[in-house]
């Protein structure tokens, strides 16, 4: 079990990263500094955005989708 707990911080620490980068990413786009260097030609803010008129354009499936990650997240 001591292996599950270590895997699973690790993981924890990995999503944690990387909703870090991707709010840094956000920032850096809205202040009209382009792109961060590391992401290439990929718009955070672009992406985002089509996740999100997706999921709204899925309905009550979109919002419950949303909450279950959402549930997951917090449990952490």
């Amino acid at each position: 079990m001591d292996v599950l707990t270590k895997v699973r911080n690790w993981a924890a620490g990995l999503a944690d990263v990387g909703v870090s980068l991707a709010a840094l990413a956000i920032i850096v786009e809205v202040l009209g500094m382009g792109v961060m260097p590391f992401m290439g030609d990929v718009s955070v803010i672009d992406n985002v955005s089509s996740i999100m008129s997706s999921l709204g354009a899925e309905g009550l499936i979109g919002l419950v989708a949303v909450w279950i990650l959402w549930s997951i997240w917090e449990r952490k």
